[in-house]
């Protein structure tokens, strides 16, 4: 990996815009951030860029901010992607081994996946990752990396991860205008993952849970592999609108409200203790125990739509590592316990890793993720030694498989 590199992660998601850059400090596996801003913007609904200027005009914000910070010129960001139109779909490949020993080399690999991801697509909709579940070799399943065996006949399971064309195109066009060039489009929970999971966790089987203003993303992960993801259409802010619409007060005073008293779990003896404030107004006369019954059930619903997902691939209550709850929305206080409490999983705050000094802004997860990606897809590529569409599909799986 290349030391004293910098990398940028731009994280374009619900109400505002985060940009990160991180530099590896010197003979450690350890990362320093030189700079973090963010940028208040209204041109993002529900995780997707709805007016290309708005979203422009903040990014060129943060970075100017992030340049002044960090005496670093940024040239070129991974950005994520975000929102419900985000789909999964599960495809299988097939390829006969080229070389004449039958050795299976990174390029029978390279065309197996190819194969797998060449199925028809309707018109307004593209892939951007793909991952590989399994191999299989001469009918022998299971097997993660297939380099340097030998057989006849190669097959691949993946799941291919993808979105709308339209909506990718208003995000890729609104970070150009602000003149900085892509190095890679991520989806969002995958981002949040690469900076809060451990190897361990993502081996033994774990879901990540990014809740963040507008919408949540999850990604479930078991033995190394991503075995399936989604966006739920929820997020921090419909706890907000909650708020401001059953106590009848504007949404500002309700998003103060909700983040000076606000919690999952109601704890208190006197269940009409008022809550008190110098912002409050006089008038309103706010039941501590209601607020907290509004932000339980909302936060409640979003772990339900997490479990009917978890329910699809066979893994509710049933992931050894658990739930790791990062974004913005993981600050709510007792939220951990009330996701032990509803989807009956080991449940932990995931900050970014590996920071030092150590991050505790879990809002930071994707940005931090991204620009870490930054990092491990260079360093697949220079060790590889790869070039071209080699190393772009070895880039794209790190780190996700062996």
């Amino acid at each position: 990996m290349a030391k004293n590199h910098v990398f940028a992660g731009l994280d374009v998601g619900g109400n505002e815009v985060k940009l990160v850059i991180i530099q590896q400090l010197d003979d450690k596996d350890d990362f320093q951030i030189l700079s973090q801003n963010r940028e208040v913007c209204s041109g993002i609904r529900r995780g997707v860029v709805i007016n290309l200027q708005e979203v422009s005009d903040a990014i060129i914000s943060c970075v100017k901010q992030a340049q002044e910070q960090s005496d670093k010129k940024v040239k070129s960001v991974y950005v994520n992607i975000d929102g419900s139109h985000i789909f999964l779909a599960a495809s299988h490949g097939l390829v006969s081994v080229s070389r004449a020993d039958q050795k299976i080399s990174q390029e029978d690999i390279n065309r197996v996946i190819h194969a797998a991801q060449t199925f028809s697509l309707p018109s307004n909709k593209e892939i951007l990752d793909v991952f590989p579940k399994e191999f299989v070799v001469d009918g022998e399943k299971g097997i993660r990396d297939p380099l340097g065996m030998q057989g006849v006949r190669l097959e691949a399971d993946v799941l291919a991860i993808g979105c709308l064309s339209p909506y990718s195109k208003n995000l890729t066009e609104a970070v150009l205008e602000s003149g900085l060039q892509i190095d890679g489009v991520i989806v969002n929970p995958l981002a949040s993952a690469r900076a809060v999971l451990t190897d361990r966790e993502r081996e033994l089987g774990v879901a990540v849970l990014d809740i963040g203003s507008s919408t949540t993303g999850l990604a479930v992960f078991e033995e190394g592999n991503l075995i399936h993801a989604a966006i739920l259409p929820l997020g921090s802010f419909n706890i907000t609108k909650d708020i401001a619409i059953l106590l009848r007060i504007d949404i500002d005073e309700a998003e103060r409200i909700k983040v000076e008293f606000g919690s999952c779990v109601w704890r208190g003896s006197k269940k009409k203790e008022k809550i008190k404030s110098d912002f409050l107004s006089e008038r309103l006369q706010v039941s501590k125990k209601n607020l907290i019954d509004i932000i339980e059930a909302r936060v409640s619903e979003i772990f339900e739509q997490a479990n009917k997902e978890l329910k699809k691939v066979s893994r509710q209550g049933l992931l050894p590592s658990g739930v790791v709850l990062t974004g913005g929305g993981a600050k709510l206080p007792k939220i951990v316990e009330l996701a032990k409490k509803e989807m009956k999983l080991p449940s932990r705050i995931g900050l970014p890793r590996d920071f030092v000094p150590p991050q505790e802004d879990s809002s930071l997860a994707a940005a931090c993720g991204l620009a870490l990606s930054g990092f491990d897809l260079e360093d697949v590529s220079s060790a590889s030694g790869l070039g071209g569409i080699a190393a772009k599909i070895k880039k794209v799986f790190h780190p996700f498989i062996p």
